[in-house]
């Protein structure tokens, strides 16, 4: 029986009629390398057996009597993995619009909470004889580098599948109500212990915290100039613009997919001394700022992106629960120029590290864990149905960049081409941009709310546009540099000049 951590509850009271809790992926797969075909039956067998490497695939959630403490995971005794695993076809030849309607369907329903919290499809019927792998996970499980972690216990190095030996599943018995509501008023009971902790973790850390909390204080207090009730008159420079990108969301979702080289990139950094993320950022700064435009909604000031940060260390690696921070970062949208919005990004990203470095995660977990979860639960219900964070978002994008695999790798012997990741909106945040490395691509997934950001294949189409613009200036740059190192070389050397002959002895004589 494992607990919920504050933060991975979080994830769970955060949901509602309009957004769900859940990430996912989807995997382009390659079915000529597969020695066996690759089916439904094919897919459950090679996956069951590894599911006990993951306990929580088969465990679902049960609530603490009266919300004393967070929810827990336990066996789940009707655990049925062809409920979990299925398969849906598009019209051949399907084609990457195609799919990616498909996506968004399927990632716009929740997830059955009485049910362990993952999903998994087979989509055939793809365009060149592709076949696709999209999973959904509930991020309360898994948060992003641990979900791309669970993709190596599910596929393979090799187009050989891996033997693991199968285990029968016997369920352990479920706690009683009783042993719960127990548990839960001895930690209660622990709590004013836990304050001292608490409040000392958060004084440490208020010279980071200070400088992020003063704009949203300003913010909510709706400073006013006495003309008119509401008016947002003085903000301080990090609080977000309002955005078109920003409102409520509707239940539906629209998702693109796109791949950039990612040698390119390295090109682009190597050539601008910055970094891979400093690239994408960029890129993804000036694909928003056209998006903007043409929306007729592009703030004179940079918009606010949120960053998710693991700090899950090399020791942790169950693939269980959240270990992520975040940076809240300005991104120069603002800005027309690409080599300025490359060099803006840079500088900020820098400093915006500097910054996270000093905010203890722990004490994220701590905050949320420690009122009582009924209590949680129904403040993020009021905070959310007061529509605060429609009203002055905290951040107007998220923008998440996710290592992948570092080598190919297979699910039943079928060669994954390209994975992309399926993130979360939420009202007020109607678009998450999220990138994977893998395979010597840079995979770009955009989830968006479809009555926001209907036309989300856009900024993914700039994206690439601004990375193939940079690429050229890099590529300039790097003539202008050899042409003034060819400048500089030193021609050949001049032949030396040549001396007169000395008159032998006998010639003197002869004289």
């Amino acid at each position: 029986m494992r607990r919920l951590s504050g933060l991975d509850a979080a994830f769970l009271a955060l949901e509602t009629p309009h957004s769900t809790g859940h990430v996912g992926g989807l995997s382009i797969l390659d079915p000529s390398t597969a020695s066996e075909e690759l089916d439904l039956d094919r897919l459950i067998t090679v996956l069951e057996p590894r599911l006990g490497l993951v306990p929580v695939m088969r465990q679902r959630l049960v609530d603490v009597p009266l919300g004393l403490d967070q929810p827990v995971w336990i066996d789940d005794e009707y655990f049925d993995i062809e409920y979990h695993v299925r398969e849906i076809a598009l019209p051949s030849p399907g084609s990457d619009e195609q799919l990616s309607e498909q996506i968004a369907r399927i990632h716009a329903r929740p997830l059955d909470r009485a049910k362990p919290l993952w999903e998994v499809y087979l989509v055939t019927g793809l365009k060149g004889g592709r076949m696709a792998i999209y999973t959904k996970v509930h991020h309360a499980a898994v948060d992003g580098v641990s979900g791309t972690e669970l993709l190596t216990l599910f596929y393979d190095l090799t187009p050989e599948p891996r033997q693991v030996p199968f285990e029968e599943f016997v369920p352990r018995p479920a706690p009683s109500g009783l042993r719960l509501g127990r548990e839960a008023l001895v930690k209660l009971a622990k709590r004013p212990f836990q304050a001292t902790k608490l409040v000392t973790d958060a004084i440490l850390a208020v010279p980071s915290l200070a400088s992020m909390a003063r704009p949203y204080i300003d913010g909510l207090l709706r400073i006013r100039d006495g003309q008119q009730d509401g008016d947002i008159i003085s903000i301080a420079p990090t609080l977000s613009p309002a955005t078109p990108l920003n409102g409520a969301i509707s239940p539906h979702r629209k998702y693109s997919f796109r791949t950039v080289s990612l040698d390119e990139v390295r090109e682009i950094k190597n050539t601008f001394g910055c970094s891979v993320n400093d690239v994408v950022m960029s890129s993804c700064a000036a694909a928003l700022r056209r998006w903007l435009q043409e929306h007729d909604g592009l703030p004179e000031r940079p918009l606010v992106t949120m960053m998710p940060v693991s700090i899950r260390t090399e020791n942790d690696r169950t693939g269980e629960g959240n270990k992520v921070s975040a940076m809240l970062v300005a991104i120069p949208t603002h800005l027309d120029d690409p080599l300025e919005r490359l060099r803006e990004t840079h500088t900020v990203t820098q400093i915006a590290k500097a910054s996270q470095a000093s905010i203890p995660q722990g004490l994220v977990d701590d905050v949320v864990d420690f009122a009582p979860p009924a209590l949680t639960a129904r403040a993020a219900k009021v905070y959310f149905g007061s529509h605060v964070f429609k009203r002055v978002p905290p951040f107007n994008v998220v923008i998440s960049n996710v290592p992948g695999p570092s080598r190919a790798v297979y699910v039943a012997g079928a060669r994954m081409l390209a994975h992309y990741p399926v993130s979360v909106v939420a009202d007020g945040l109607g678009l998450n941009m999220t990138v994977i490395g893998y395979n010597g691509g840079l995979h770009f997934g955009l989830i968006a709310a479809r009555n926001l950001v209907p036309d989300v294949d856009r900024i993914n189409t700039w994206i690439a546009e601004e990375v193939a613009t940079l690429l050229a200036l890099a590529r300039e740059e790097q003539a202008n540099q050899a042409a003034k190192a060819a400048a500089r070389k030193p021609g050949p050397p001049r032949p030396a000049r040549a001396t007169p002959r000395k008159r032998t002895g006998s010639a003197t004589r002869a004289a």
